[in-house]
């Protein structure tokens, strides 16, 4: 036997054995949930991956052309060599691009060990070809249905005979080589074709329509001759009664050898649909960001006194989506769009009360605080990494239930990876280059094509292509992007390069075409290759920041925003129709005072505020006077405030208080006795059930509010008073939350392992792993796998004290205080007071054992 022959590993534990630390990280990387627990040893970790739920998480992960390759070696005799695997993929004419590639993609289903073997034996996990293989349930993606030999594996033995002698070979004496000849007939190029040629043209449409698949058929009981002729020749099989199925052997060779009818080596270029100069992408995204702000400051504004009611499932009604959607004058899809945004950014939230109702949280009044680009960058960081997806909001759950805003089951785990990885495309081209939507979409499903929730071919209905789709429109909404383009805010707030060369230094990642060979390394084309895996890698892709990167991100963001935000105003402009204009964004105490002492008309880049005699009468109820509003206005009107805003304002303030509404249940008293003649005989005020106490005091069975609002909308303009007869200053009570963290991203999946713990837990694989299968002395009676070694006391002792004068390592085994048992390999340094003091190779440290939990020791064999 040759030197290769003996080093082959006979199982996916041996090849995982035989790969190097950085290797192994490479698949715990990858493969995160192999790691959660760490494995105990290499065996452990072997049968980890193998299992179904793993597998398939690692599928899922895969793109179009690695899945492609595991789909041939699925379909691929166990094991297959690599001409094979190339023959299956390339086909008879081959494919210099799939021959270029393909090293990369078996490297890559190594690293994720869905494959293991050496390039002559290369072996798909059992799992894995469970998965992808075609059976009757669960047709191959490849379309290719079962070999002859598993076809024939209920035929009687006649019938095969009958079937070999027809197809032109001599009959046999055993089912077993007339299935071999049958099969090196289909597989044989020069003979298949030379029987083909006498297929009646009728059969050979069939053979035409089951060659891509699916390769079933239907007969009746008595066939045409076309498919008798088929079925004589082994060229269609019968499976079950009424159904044939086309031989794989007899499809590829229609298929000129290939598994596929098109591979895709490559990925899709994602193409620019525009391209506009980076300041002018900046500067829309700068305005859309600055839009950004606004629209959640005043959907908090709205919601200030206490917001809608929560649903008892959970969320906003229909209703209420509705009415934010109005007050901020967007669709309703938009609406909820910058309601999850400000709840996913910590802004708003449940105040849990009885009659429990959404509400600004104290995080609202800190974010306020901060300047306007730290706001921004607050709001991108969340949205960039939520799990929420506000596009969901109107669509149907998996029981027919309406999906609210708000409300439970918007989560998506892959929402943050499919939002990194648009901007990650869009960053990657040339800086002011919007992209083809379609393009991206491509792209995405090349890269994760058993993401989407279907496998037939849908283009628009699966998950990751509607999360691109909602990703690329939000990141506009946002400011991410302008005019389609990534900005330069946005480009920071992904740790990309923000240069202006970075676009085309990356072109490479853009359309897939992998880096070209470093000089004197010519790419690996097939077995003859021996380079590490490490060297035939997919094209790397940028993954999500760290938290502590995501910080530096966002401030690098934000400093990049900031010179290209407007600066706040400090003036209005007053004009003689009741109304101003705010000509551009306004400090923020002007703004507030403004917003109670005028109504917002019109929105853009200009805001017009209206003056009213409710809005004057409403910050006259805020405590302030007449002379206080004359005052404001002339500090902040660049022009001349307006006789008529004056007057009316005068008007106003001279009836505002004039009557006074108190507790009787409610009262009204004023020293005009007329006036409150001039109600009493007004016939809107008969609801109110007003009758006369004194001369100066009207009582009445309502509340005060009700009483309050009854008289105004008659055109009154009275003022609240306190048991003490006090005029009762009314300002807007800002409800609060208590306080309430944002809601935390549903993850996909275990997180990668940083690098401490990747590191610890190789060592600890390792050191298990010796234990495991260091060779021993045998002790008495040989052990039974995995049973610990057993001595009496005195034999433990004295071998521990040989060890220690000895320098030699010992296999123990050892008991622990919650009475779970393992194997360890250690070094005795120490023995006294019924302790043994050793190095523990497996957990690599310095450890005491007490003597009476060790069951048992023996000493490792001298190779």
């Amino acid at each position: 036997m040759s030197p290769e022959a003996h080093s082959a590993p006979r199982s996916l534990a041996e090849a995982l054995r035989a790969r190097d630390d950085a290797s192994l990280a490479a698949l715990l990387r990858s493969r995160p949930d192999l790691i959660t627990p760490v494995p105990t040893d290499l065996t452990q970790l072997a049968t980890r991956a193998g299992t179904r739920a793993s597998v398939l998480r690692a599928l899922e992960r895969l793109d179009r052309f690695a899945l492609q390759t595991a789909e041939a070696l699925a379909v691929a005799p166990d094991p297959a060599s690599y001409d094979t695997l190339l023959s299956l993929m390339a086909g008879d004419a081959g494919d210099e691009t799939v021959a270029r590639e393909l090293p990369r993609a078996v490297a890559t289903l190594r690293e994720q060990a869905l494959v293991w073997g050496d390039d002559d034996r290369l072996r798909l996990v059992r799992t894995a070809r469970e998965l992808l293989a075609p059976s009757p349930q669960h047709p191959s993606p490849t379309g290719l249905g079962p070999t002859v030999q598993e076809a024939t594996s209920g035929m009687s033995p006649g019938r095969i005979q009958e079937i070999v002698t027809t197809a032109g070979l001599p009959s046999t004496h055993d089912s077993v080589s007339a299935v071999a000849a049958l099969t090196g007939l289909f597989t044989h190029r020069t003979k298949m074709a030379k029987l083909l040629t006498g297929a009646p043209e009728a059969a050979r449409e069939v053979l035409s329509r089951l060659v891509w698949g699916p390769p079933y058929g239907q007969v009746t009981a008595d066939p045409a001759a076309h498919l008798r002729w088929l079925l004589d020749r082994g060229l269609l099989l019968p499976t079950a009664p009424g159904t044939v199925v086309l031989p794989r052997e007899v499809a590829l060779h229609l298929r000129e050898g290939r598994a596929h009818r098109a591979t895709e080596p490559l990925p899709p270029a994602v193409t620019p649909a525009a391209t506009h100069s980076p300041q002018v992408v900046d500067a829309t995204a700068a305005g859309q960001a600055y839009t950004a702000l606004a629209t959640v400051e005043e959907l908090l504004k709205d919601w200030d006194e206490g917001g809608p009611a929560v649903l008892r499932a959970g969320g906003l009604s229909v209703r209420d989506l509705k009415r934010t959607a109005v007050a901020l004058d967007v669709s309703e899809p938009v609406a909820a769009f910058w309601v999850e945004l400000a709840y996913a950014a910590g802004l708003i939230a449940s105040d849990g009360e009885a009659d429990e109702r959404y509400a600004a949280t104290p995080a609202y009044d800190e974010w306020l605080e901060l300047p306007p680009a730290e706001r921004w960058a607050r709001l991108a960081q969340a949205w960039l990494t939520a799990t929420r997806t506000p596009g969901l909001v109107g669509g149907r759950d998996a029981k027919d239930r309406t999906l609210s805003a708000l409300g439970p089951g918007l989560d998506r785990s892959a929402a943050p990876e499919v939002r990194h990885r648009v901007l990650s495309l869009l960053a990657a081209l040339p800086q002011g280059a919007a992209p083809d939507a379609e393009s991206v979409l491509a792209r995405l499903r090349w890269e994760r094509p058993l993401r989407g929730a279907r496998r037939d071919g849908a283009r628009d209905d699966d998950l990751r292509s509607r999360l691109a789709r909602w990703t690329l429109s939000e990141a506009e909404l946002l400011g991410v992007t302008g005019r389609g383009a990534l900005s330069s805010p946005g480009r920071a707030l992904l740790g990309a390069p923000a240069a202006a060369g970075a676009g085309s230094a990356r072109s490479g990642a853009a359309t897939g075409a992998p880096a070209p060979p470093a000089a004197g390394s010519p790419a690996p084309t097939g077995p003859g290759d021996k380079l590490p895996v490490h060297h035939h890698r997919a094209p790397e892709r940028p993954v999500p920041l760290s938290p502590a990167e995501q910080g530096v991100a966002a401030a690098a963001a934000s400093r990049l925003l900031a010179p290209l935000l407007p600066e706040p105003l400090d003036h209005v402009l007053l004009q003689a129709d009741l109304t101003a204009v705010a000509p551009g964004p306004l400090r923020r105490p002007l703004a507030d005072m403004l917003g109670v002492l005028a109504d917002v008309e019109s929105k853009g880049g200009a805001t017009v505020y209206r003056f009213t005699p409710a809005s004057v009468r409403r910050a006259l109820d805020a405590g302030r006077t007449a002379a206080d509003l004359h005052a404001f206005l002339t500090e902040h009107s660049r022009t001349p405030v307006p006789q008529p805003l004056a007057y009316l304002i005068d008007d106003v303030a001279r009836r505002h208080g004039h009557l006074r509404v108190g507790a009787a249940s409610a009262y009204v008293r004023c020293d005009d006795d007329t006036l409150l003649n001039e109600i009493l005989a007004d016939k809107r005020a008969a609801a109110l059930g007003l009758r006369r106490l004194a001369p100066t005091v009207l009582a009445a069975p309502t509340d005060p509010a009700t009483l309050l609002e009854g008289l105004r909308a008659m055109g009154y303009a009275p003022a609240a008073e306190s048991a003490e007869g006090d005029v009762l200053i009314t300002r807007a009570h800002a409800h609060r939350t208590p306080p309430r963290t944002a809601p935390e991203p549903v993850p996909d999946g275990p997180p990668p392992p940083d690098a401490t713990l990747l590191a610890a837990a190789i060592r600890a694989i390792r050191a298990g792993d010796l234990a495991a299968t260091t060779p021993r002395k045998p002790v008495g009676e040989p052990l039974a796998g995995g049973e610990l070694p057993r001595t009496s006391s005195a034999e433990t002792l004295a071998t521990m004290q040989a060890a220690v004068l000895t320098g030699d390592s010992v296999w123990i085994g050892y008991v622990n205080a919650e009475g779970a048992a393992s194997q360890r390999v250690i070094a005795p340094i120490r023995v006294e007071g019924g302790f043994v003091t050793a190095y523990d190779h497996t957990a690599d440290e310095v450890r005491t054992f007490p003597l009476h939990r060790v069951t048992g020791v023996a000493e490792l064999a001298d190779d």
